[in-house]
């Protein structure tokens, strides 16, 4: 489930920049997010155990469970109703933040709505169709897999607003080009080596047996490595001095 949620804890600024206080945003993700995903987590597990008891087998996918009733109507709404859902949750974590990746990319050129058509066709291009083949390859391989790689980049985030810039951003050199925030060319080298050693570090359980509980939980293990890697290779720059309107709220800036 923290894979599941681990590109929205990323882009979750797209929609609390919003939010019309500090405040009322974590009041929303503190019961919108670990209640709810509790709940239906809870749901998941219990429809999935019943599903032994009443077919013999574990039926993981609602889809096919729905397959196994057969009362029309019942199976019309449950479809309906997970038609919806499926078009609620995509738009929302999954074509946001792509959509105004690509727009930012060549604003006079690709248009919000552009960004999320390229990003339908990417979707296709993946075929989710064969990672969603077994819940071994959607759990396993796929949840956990890119949550290694996710894990990293929101630990380099979180290590750098609030331990290296202690909540405080000068918000009007975010944009200025040779300001605090340029580093190398744009690029901070010192996070792309955070980067790549909590990454590294996170998937090695791939590929050594012994070490697989690293890959087991790596968005956790990417998450600290590069956080605390992060933390070691910035104690010696000096975090940019505020000149210009300074934001101490997170959800305006991250």
């Amino acid at each position: 489930m923290v894979g599941y949620w681990a590109t929205l804890s990323l882009n979750i600024p797209d929609f609390t920049r919003y939010a019309k206080s500090q405040d009322s945003q974590i009041v929303g993700q503190a019961f919108g997010l670990p209640v709810a995903m509790v709940l239906y987590s809870f749901i998941g597990i219990a429809c999935t155990s019943a599903s032994v008891t009443i077919f013999g087998e574990p039926v993981w996918s609602p889809i096919t469970l729905l397959g196994r009733f057969h009362q029309p109507f019942a199976a019309l709404l449950a479809l309906v109703a997970l038609l919806i859902a499926t078009l609620n949750v995509n738009i929302g974590a999954n074509v946001v933040s792509p959509s105004n990746d690509f727009s930012n990319l060549a604003p006079g050129l690709i248009s919000f709505r552009t960004g999320g058509l390229i990003t339908g066709l990417l979707g296709l291009a993946m075929m989710p169709w064969k990672l969603m083949s077994s819940f071994g390859n959607y759990i396993f391989g796929w949840l956990i897999g890119y949550s290694g790689l996710l894990g990293p980049v929101a630990g380099i985030m979180v290590a750098d607003y609030f331990l290296i810039r202690g909540t405080r951003l000068d918000t009007v050199s975010l944009y200025r080009r040779g300001g605090p925030y340029e580093y190398t060319r744009g690029i901070n080298p010192r996070a792309i080596i955070a980067l790549g050693a909590g990454v590294i570090v996170a998937l090695v359980g791939l590929a050594v047996p012994s070490l697989r509980f690293l890959y087991d939980y790596a968005w956790f293990v990417g998450f600290f490595v590069a956080a605390a890697s992060y933390y070691l290779l910035m104690l010696g720059y000096r975090a940019a001095p505020s000149h210009g309107r300074v934001v101490t709220q997170s959800t305006s800036q991250e």
